[in-house]
């Protein structure tokens, strides 16, 4: 179960004057009190038909509608003017681009059979090359490239705009792998059988069509593929998300139709879809096939494919798994395992644990197992330590840890019937580590460090000796010698330390005139590591900015815990912690209201678009991309009911009433000092619906309200289909900054 996959990392980050003079708002005072009215398009009653009939902008949740294709069009034309007719666009878009298609980059590297894989994208190939070289040469300056696919030819002779969204290549040889294709940048793709020795698709090869498909290779001429298959007794087989619920193998040769199912959820199973995994050891051997169920966002069930059957394994329904090592599951309980599931064992929410995969079900004649002497827990974090990530290799296991949002390196081993040993590898203090693809044959894993001004450094941990060699290191992509990084708290409105980190000039003055750009995310266990940030070092520190990162509660630095404490109903915890530091900011002298901006995508929109409804005093900017804004109907956008286990259910009384009291479509209101806020997002994107942003600059609109909104036609939510274009993403997000901080 090795991949190739491409994901989008969380971005880096954008105001004119407000028309109006702040008001001053008690700290624990949110936007919508009993003493308010209602805002004017606040639904009179809270089911989903009483929200939609109080929404009079639900044409524009048709994607590629006429209304809203010229909605679009006009809110592109106005914006366009005011952003790239800015004098500074030019000069940003040329550095973003120079940055974003440099051929001094470190290639991020995936074991390829007895080599190295890289996927590569730059001026002269926007689209990219998939491409391989040896270990020998990687390592050297000037490695020598050989070119497996080249995805802008085959758009070009195929008429498509292909995203390449990865390979999953069959284990030990490599020499069969699945091509993941996107139309335009959608998480959406087709799936076609790759050769490497030929560097051709296999004619009358696996191919499937576009889906968002969950699939594993069995053996050479199996997979496990759980997809859409259509209607079965008139009833659909994906879930109300748009994600499967069931698992078939399909024999090379079969049709979808032809697939033999080995295990089916239900349709009403929430979460991102049943998804197969099959574990192997060094050579390329079947240890253990699990299935993972989605019962919600974060619970699910797990069970195990054997001998033809699937049994249920006893382990929480909140729980990471990361491999099999020697007969033991390899995984992360995100709640406490509770010992009375099994009789035995048991442990903490956010420890690393092993346990005999054996024991964790029933056998075929419905006894159990014991436990083993192994079954134990390997790591267990302290309150202010997470597991960031870990790798399991053939006899050992190679885990990330944050320790405070910092990084540490560390190697574990099972040593018969004594506690697994561990030894520590020395990585650079202050800077996050990250792990990247491994090889169990060769006990080797490839190790990232970074930090805000230090450039990322790519090294090679040899598991077997615990030892990290140095393969390639960025060069710096701007100046840093003027600036420093320094790590704070600020209390929250419930008295919790929230930690974050300010990137500034080493000799700025603390009398809040500092352009200062905040960027936030909470949610979805997701941790914000320091990170090395090319285009907002040079498009915004080296202009003399700000840069902080917040660590709100909803992420994942301090372990599950942290998490869960802003789910559902507790959500109001983490804008609550948002706007704890942008106080601390400005008690600190670092920045003003007039001089703060901050910047979300994703979930971390939902966390921006609140912050100024409930907050318009903090901030004169606020980037709003990709966002999720209308709570109360995210669950009727595709994909947007997988992600109630997070926010909750709009369509349960109880649970509307408290995200509408967030939701910032409808938390809207005339006579506000919102400051002109910039809302962008993609027609193409299928994992958070463009009709969210639309949405909102609409009733921005209708209220009055100066705004901008600038949607791209392609990309997808990943915004990886092009540097070229992703250039141009980036020189509108800091004209817009530039403007309403720094002007």
């Amino acid at each position: 179960m090795r991949h190739l996959i491409l994901s989008a990392a969380i971005p880096a980050l954008l105001l004119a004057a407000c028309a109006s003079t702040p008001v001053a708002r008690g700290v624990d005072e949110i936007v919508m009190t009993t003493n308010d009215s209602p805002p004017p398009h606040f639904p009179r009653d809270l089911t989903p038909a009483g929200v939609a009939a109080a929404d009079d902008h639900l044409a524009l949740e048709q994607v590629d509608g006429a209304a809203a294709m010229a909605f679009v069009a006009e809110e592109n034309r106005k914006s366009l003017a005011v952003l790239t007719g800015d004098p500074r666009y030019e000069t940003f878009r040329a550095e973003a681009q120079a940055i974003l298609t440099a051929t001094d980059r470190i290639p991020s590297p995936s074991f390829l059979g007895d080599g190295i894989g890289n996927f590569w994208q730059d001026a002269t190939n926007p689209k990219g090359v998939w491409r391989r070289t040896t270990l020998d040469s990687y390592r050297a300056a000037a490695p020598q490239w050989e070119t497996l696919l080249d995805l802008d030819a085959l758009s070009k002779a195929e008429g498509k705009d292909w995203v390449f969204k990865g390979a999953d290549c069959l284990a030990p040889d490599d020499a069969r792998c699945l091509i993941m294709l996107s139309d335009g940048g959608k998480d959406a793709v087709v799936v076609r059988e790759f050769d490497i020795p030929t560097k051709r698709f296999v004619d009358g090869g696996f191919n499937l069509p576009e889906g968002k498909h969950r699939i594993e290779w069995l053996d050479r001429d199996t997979l496990l593929v759980a997809t859409d298959f259509g209607t079965e007794n008139g009833k659909p087989t994906m879930t109300e998300s748009g994600y499967p619920f069931i698992v078939k193998a399909l024999k090379r040769g079969q049709t979808l139709a032809q697939a033999t199912e080995v295990y089916r959820g239900e349709q009403s199973d929430g979460g991102y879809g049943v998804s197969p995994a099959v574990y192997r050891d060094r050579a390329g051997k079947v240890t253990a096939v699990i299935i993972t169920r989605p019962l919600d966002t974060f619970r699910s069930e797990t069970w195990r494919l054997l001998d033809g059957r699937t049994y249920k394994l006893r382990i929480p329904e909140r729980v990471s798994i990361y491999g099999v090592l020697d007969g033991m599951l390899v995984f992360t309980p995100e709640e406490v395992f509770d010992k009375q599931l099994l009789g035995y064992g048991g442990g903490p929410a956010g420890a690393l644990m092993a346990m005999a995969l054996d024991s964790l079900h029933d056998r075929p004649d419905g006894s159990r197992s014991g436990p083993s002497y192994q079954d134990t827990q390997i790591f267990v974090p302290t309150p202010r330590q997470s597991i960031a990530d870990v790798r399991v290799l053939s006899d050992r296991i190679v885990v990330a840890i944050n320790d405070n949002v910092s990084g540490r390196l560390s190697i574990f081993a099972p040593r018969g019937e004594f506690p697994w040993t561990v030894q520590s590898i020395e990585v650079p203090a202050n800077l996050a580590v990250g792990l990247g693809d491994f090889s169990k044959s060769r006990g080797e894993v490839f190790v990232s460090t970074q930090g805000f001004l230090v450039p990322p450094t790519l090294s090679l941990a040899d598991a077997n000796a615990a030892t990290l060699t140095p393969l390639k290191s960025a060069p710096a992509k701007f100046d840093a010698s003027r600036d420093v990084t320094e790590q704070y708290e600020a209390t929250s409105a419930d008295g919790t330390k929230i930690p974050y980190f300010i990137t500034r000039p080493r000799d700025m003055k603390l009398d809040g005139s500092n352009p200062t750009i905040m960027l936030g995310y909470g949610g979805f266990q997701v941790s914000l590591n320091p990170a090395y940030k090319p285009e907002m070092g040079k498009l915004w520190l080296e202009r003399g900015g700000v840069f902080v990162q917040a660590n709100i509660r909803g992420g994942g630095e301090f372990g599950p815990d942290w998490h869960q404490a802003a789910l559902d109903g507790n959500r109001q915890k983490a804008f609550d912690d948002f706007a704890a530091v942008a106080r601390d900011l400005e008690q600190r002298g670092i920045t003003s209201p007039r001089r703060l901006g901050i910047y979300g995508r994703s979930n971390g929109g939902v966390l921006t678009s609140v912050s100024i409804t409930q907050h318009p005093e903090l901030f004169n900017a606020a980037v709003i991309e990709s966002p999720l804004v209308d709570m109360l109907r995210y669950h009727e956008l595709p994909a947007g009911a997988s992600w109630i286990g997070e926010y909750g259910d709009p369509r349960i009384p109880e649970e509307a009433e408290w995200i509408a009291k967030y939701s910032a479509y409808q938390q809207l209101r005339p006579g506000q000092p919102y400051p002109r806020v910039y809302l962008t997002t993609n027609t193409r994107d299928d994992r958070v619906h463009p009709g969210h942003a639309r949405k909102f600059a609409a009733r921005l609109g209708d209220l009055g309200y100066d705004h901008l909104y600038y949607e791209d036609t392609a990309g997808g939510h990943s915004n990886d289909a092009d540097p070229v274009a992703n250039a141009r993403r980036w020189a509108r997000h800091y004209v817009y900054l530039s403007q309403q901080l720094m002007d």
